[in-house]
């Protein structure tokens, strides 16, 4: 936790700011380990403080990184914060992403007039993208444990069971296993559903011959998974094989392409161009991709659009889908750690077209 915060001191200069204030509460974790739903922290080059209320001091005792001077506040954090501000005039950088108009009116109300604001972007977000090995580790963990939850869910029956059952399923035997919880509501949609890319669970009965989009994460350590399989429930018809067979395709040349130092926009077009050239490219509306870490989305990013030149240690998903409304929808996703020659799949599960009854 020192050495990030040391880190992030480093950047300060060049985004103009002499210390920043860490308001978002996934930095806070990331900078500091508290895990908590109220805190705040100052990092300049020789100043670490971190400020909590009442209700987390005997927490953040146990989960705040020693090198963090620990500020309790009687009512506002920004009381604590204003307290521990250096003397002289100083530019304080804020998380312009995550600070409201009127949160920034209250930083201006609270802090003293000789402290200037400025607003910074993706200071931390851009360290957060490439992992530790402790943070692949977490990454690895959970995404063995959301493997095994949706092994489980397999081995059972599809056909006449619901959407939303099957979701309720699959996010208990993760909680079950040892998840702290999922990384999202999970997506559970069969037939016409599916060509809903983020469709939510629905009470209904799934029949047979239906291709069913599952797409599903296990949070455990502060660290997220994401995965996505399209399973058949019962034999799935032509159709649908077809459409299967392309998009896994696609999605392994997508997994081919990812690299240190390969563009994120040259990684989805590898993809993007198969699904293009069977005709099927206006189906194909998302990005390839996108980080996934303490958040399940976050930089660095693989669409039309990205900015982002991949490193190694990023972790990413690749996650080709066409849907065709009132049809069907296939998606299939894996979860990999960018390496110097390529890159390690965490995923383990099969991406052949497996039949449930």
């Amino acid at each position: 936790m020192s050495t990030r915060a040391e880190r992030l001191a480093t950047l300060l200069p060049d985004a103009g700011v002499d210390a920043l204030l860490v308001t978002n509460l996934v930095n806070v974790r990331y900078l500091t380990g508290f895990s908590g739903s109220n805190g705040m922290v100052l990092v300049g080059r020789d100043l670490r403080a971190f400020a909590t209320d009442f209700r987390y001091v005997e927490q953040a005792a146990a989960e705040v990184d020693p090198s963090f001077d620990r500020l309790r506040a009687s009512q506002d954090l920004l009381d604590a914060i204003a307290e521990a501000l250096p003397g002289g005039e100083l530019r304080l950088g804020f998380e312009a992403a995550d600070v409201s108009v009127h949160d920034h009116g209250r930083l201006r109300e609270r802090l003293p007039e000789r402290v200037g604001l400025a607003g910074t972007h993706g200071l931390i977000e851009q360290l957060r993208a490439v992992k530790s090995a402790g943070e692949l580790a977490a990454i690895r963990a959970a995404s063995e444990l959301a493997d095994a939850a949706f092994t489980e869910l397999i081995s059972g029956r599809f056909v006449g069971r619901t959407e939303r059952e099957l979701a309720m399923a699959l996010e208990f035997g993760m909680r079950r296993l040892g998840a702290e919880s999922a990384s999202f509501e999970p997506i559970v949609a069969g037939g016409p559903h599916a060509a809903l890319p983020h469709a939510q669970p629905r009470d209904v009965e799934l029949a047979a011959g239906e291709l069913v989009v599952i797409d599903w994460g296990a949070q455990l350590d502060g660290y997220c998974s994401d995965c996505t399989r399209t399973v058949a429930a019962g034999r799935a018809g032509d159709r649908g094989q077809e459409i299967y067979q392309l998009v896994l395709e696609a999605q392994r040349h997508g997994v081919e392409a990812v690299r240190a130092g390969a563009p994120g926009r040259e990684v989805d077009a590898v993809a993007r161009e198969m699904i293009e050239a069977a005709g099927h490219g206006e189906q194909f509306g998302h990005g390839l991709g996108h980080g996934v870490g303490l958040e399940v989305h976050e930089a660095p990013r693989l669409s039309q659009r990205s900015e982002s030149v991949l490193d190694a240690g990023n972790v990413v998903t690749v996650e080709p889908g066409v849907y065709l409304p009132g049809e069907l929808g296939v998606r299939i996703e894996d979860l990999v750690v960018v390496t110097a020659g390529g890159c390690e799949i965490l995923t383990s599960l099969t991406k052949d077209l497996v039949t449930v009854a």
